[in-house]
């Protein structure tokens, strides 16, 4: 039976400053490392694997700490260039603690345009409470400077998920996929069968694991909990 457990990223410094962060490459914050440690604790009965996560740093960070309190070496798979394929073939043999990961941008968080790096409130002041209130919760709503709506980013991470780790958790594998609130909400609405609408307000705690188990052609939430009062943040 396989598994998928999803993780979103501890709290980073612009999580920290109420910041729009999107694309940026925002680092954990000191208190988004230790959220990870707690994870990494509530993780380490798992035998993963393989591992997914974005191109963003904080993403990235939070895996890495995850496996790094299992002994685990993440050896970054270069899966669409060709040159690194016998290099990495050569490296897997290092150790049997090594794991795969798989680094996309598919899976990074809502691309959100010239709102990134503004304050929030500040957002507020200058477009107005309920434009950013819009941008935000709408599904097809757009922020300025060419971001991303949500159904963009929701149709951008699945098509990804579905072609390059289902199969893997459906053959049995055990998945560790650390992500960030938007694309991971994407996620949890395709395998639970939740509305556009209802998707939106899926509030994911910050490093805390939610577990998958893989039964009879169909995915089932075995452990971690979210609510449905997704606060603006």
């Amino acid at each position: 039976m396989g598994k998928l457990i999803i993780v979103r990223h501890g709290e980073s410094r612009w999580n920290l400053c109420n910041r729009f962060t999107g694309w940026v490459d925002v680092p954990l914050s000191d208190n988004g490392v230790k959220e990870a440690q707690e994870c990494a604790r509530h993780c380490a009965k798992f035998d993963f694997d393989a591992a997914f996560t974005s191109n963003l740093e904080r993403a990235q960070e939070t895996l890495l700490i995850i496996l790094s309190l299992q002994g685990r070496t993440a050896i970054v798979q270069h899966a669409d260039d060709i040159r690194y394929r016998k290099w990495l073939r050569q490296s897997n043999r290092c150790s049997t603690g090594d794991i795969p990961v798989f680094r996309n941008e598919h899976l990074n968080e809502r691309y959100y345009g010239s709102l990134q790096g503004a304050d929030k409130t500040h957002a507020e002041k200058r477009y107005g409470k309920e434009n950013v209130f819009l941008w935000r919760r709408g599904y097809d709503s757009r922020p300025p400077g060419g971001a991303e709506t949500l159904r963009e980013a929701f149709e951008r991470a699945w098509p990804y998920v579905s072609r390059r780790i289902v199969p893997r958790v459906r053959r049995g594998e055990t998945i560790l996929l650390a992500g960030h609130g938007n694309t991971l909400r994407s996620i949890i609405k395709h395998v639970e069968g939740i509305s556009d609408e209802d998707a939106l307000f899926i509030d994911l705690p910050e490093a805390e694991a939610i577990v998958y188990d893989y039964r009879r052609g169909a995915f089932a939430r075995t452990k971690g909990e979210y609510r449905f009062n997704r606060p603006l943040r």
